[in-house]
């Protein structure tokens, strides 16, 4: 009987067990205590299937994307871990803070209980088709999308999972944000409004310069210089957030509790290069924001001692810092008190761009005012701008048509005193 060849170290094995069934044995690699890694698999049907798994795998380990040895995680368990491990320490607070609602309050539900190297893209469409079905916009099922898909990156280069489904998996579409400006008879009428306001000049840089709620609010004196013109865009407001000070007895949330702490800072850095940007002030705008300028240290000067300085352009009666939502709430009472139809703070943003195209100024002067990183934000305005000149041209074309008729009136003569 001749005597089988020994099979080199590491080859792959294929044999049929005592148990009935057709097993299959493949070296990936070297475990970290040294020995070699070898992956077991096993199949009834017949030595050809489980050919074809070891092929696989052989493809895996020659490929560098065979999963890592030990227990598989569940989506549950990655997510939980990835989004407070890696997400939490080495990105923008606000940030985490969308990708942790879209962790906790879609993802582990919806997904959670697959294995993380079981999930498939059909899991993730039909998930995503759940959460239209019961309520959600496109846009929160799209962010939910980008959040497992920047999830799943983590976890395959780490080699928890071979692949990453998110990138296969089609999310839902979402229709193109309608861009609404207020026209010149609306902003007059919103402006007339809020010059009975505290802080009026806020309305102002909202509607000549379109700088985000978050940028306005952020504006310290120090980044504005008006004999020069000149006013820096550097940081970003952040909505306040809390922390017990009671140890969590008062049986509120954090954000009612008598003896609340605050755990975030007031600003963050703009989130983009292009959002950190040097803007041109108008005189107008510019003298308005010196009155608001002698108007808070008249404020200063009444508060006396409760006055906190935060160096802030935009502050409450006694210093503070503005609060995004009574800003928000601010801007909802002046829509009515204008009588101006109802809209979101960003169609005073929208009002801005929209005024500065029909004036002309080259686009790549309007992104670095608007702090565009993309020239497809301008051609969004195409159609409305195109829609807003026409009236313009036909408004112009009235005005002409009266000095001709003038002209016309007055005859020859006056026509050439006229000149």
């Amino acid at each position: 009987m001749t005597k089988r060849a020994k099979r080199p170290d590491g080859a792959s094995s294929i044999y049929l067990g005592s148990d009935g069934y057709w097993h299959g044995r493949v070296t990936v690699g070297i475990r970290d205590d040294g020995k070699p890694d070898r992956r077991h698999v096993m199949s009834k049907i017949g030595e050809g299937e489980v050919i074809k798994k070891v092929r696989a795998l052989e493809k895996q380990r020659d490929e560098g994307k065979v999963r890592k040895p030990g227990r598989s995680w569940t989506v549950e368990a990655w997510l939980l871990h990835w989004v407070e491990e890696i997400a939490k320490p080495s990105v923008r607070e606000n940030t985490y803070a969308g990708y942790e609602v879209a962790v906790r309050v879609h993802l582990v539900p919806g997904v959670g209980a697959h294995r993380l190297d079981k999930l498939e893209p059909e899991h993730l469409e039909r998930f995503y088709g759940r959460m239209l079905a019961n309520g959600s916009k496109p846009a929160t099922a799209h962010q939910t999308h980008r959040t497992i898909r920047t999830a799943l990156n983590h976890a395959m280069r780490r080699g928890h999972v071979t692949g990453n489904v998110a990138t296969l998996a089609v999310p839902p579409r979402i229709e193109e944000e309608e861009v609404e400006p207020y026209d010149i008879e609306e902003v007059q009428r919103l402006l007339i409004e809020a010059a009975k306001l505290r802080n009026s000049a806020r309305w102002s840089i909202a509607l000549a310069l379109g700088l985000r709620q978050g940028e306005a609010l952020g504006l310290r004196w120090a980044d504005l210089d008006t004999a020069s013109g000149v006013l820096r865009v550097r940081k970003n407001r952040l909505r306040p957030k809390y922390l017990h000070g009671c140890g969590g007895d008062c049986g509120t949330k954090p954000g009612y509790c008598k003896k609340r702490v605050r755990k975030n800072e007031d600003t963050a850095n703009t989130k983009s290069r292009a959002g950190r940007r040097v803007i041109g002030v108008p005189d107008e705008l510019g003298r308005l924001l010196e009155l608001h300028r002698r108007e808070q240290a008249r404020e200063r000067a009444i508060a006396g001692e409760d006055w906190r300085e935060s160096g802030f352009v935009f502050t409450s009666p006694v210093g503070a810092p503005l609060v995004p939502s009574t800003d928000y709430d601010t801007w909802k009472r002046l829509l009515a008190d204008a009588k101006v139809r109802d809209g979101r703070l960003h169609d005073a943003r929208h009002t801005a761009a929209t005024v500065l195209l029909i004036l002309g100024v080259p686009e790549r002067v309007v992104m670095q005012i608007m702090g565009w990183s993309s020239t497809a934000m301008a051609a969004r305005y195409q159609h409305v701008t195109g829609g807003i000149l026409a009236d313009v041209a036909q408004r112009v074309g009235g005005l002409i048509w009266e000095v001709a008729k003038d002209l016309d009136e007055s005859g020859p003569e006056g026509a050439e005193g006229s000149r």
